[in-house]
């Protein structure tokens, strides 16, 4: 018996050493999706960010969050999957905390538009009911540019 949830993951082209997205919680195909990422601690980037005391990086809690818009996107059940979808453009990031390792980020993404290959987001991190990070971006499809 497949879950459809577990399934959708197969959406995301990330190995598994860059997928920032260990289960979704909800999906509303093509609209909404929640889902969750562990910080483990044994993550290479953790040793050198900071040594010590090490804190997720901002910048891939915007992954996270854009990985789980990529999958509610690559759902929508009324438009064809997008082939080479990456995150290309980012507005009014916020970032208002951080993760540590053994905490749980909670993750939101919301699709908002569409118009041709471009797909518009807004996303939401949490750890323990605090935010984190929110983030309007553009996915887009196609050859050029992209920041994965």
């Amino acid at each position: 018996m497949h879950d459809p949830l577990a399934d959708a993951l197969d959406a995301l082209p990330h190995g598994p050493e860059f997928r920032f997205l260990d289960r979704l919680l909800s999906l509303d195909p093509g609209k909404l999706g929640v889902g969750e990422y562990r910080v483990r601690g044994d993550e290479p980037f953790l040793r050198g960010h900071f040594p010590g005391a090490p804190l997720f990086p901002g910048v891939l809690l915007v992954e996270a969050v854009a990985q789980l818009a990529g999958v509610v996107a690559q759902k929508d059940p009324a438009v064809a999957a997008l082939p080479d979808l990456k995150l290309a453009a980012l507005r009014s990031v916020r970032f208002l905390g951080s993760a540590r390792p053994g905490e749980l980020l909670r993750l939101e993404a919301c699709i908002t538009g569409r118009l041709g290959s471009c797909v518009q987001a807004r996303g939401h991190a949490a750890v323990a009911g605090r935010t984190v990070l929110t983030a309007e971006m553009t996915l887009a499809s196609g050859t050029g540019g992209g920041a994965g």
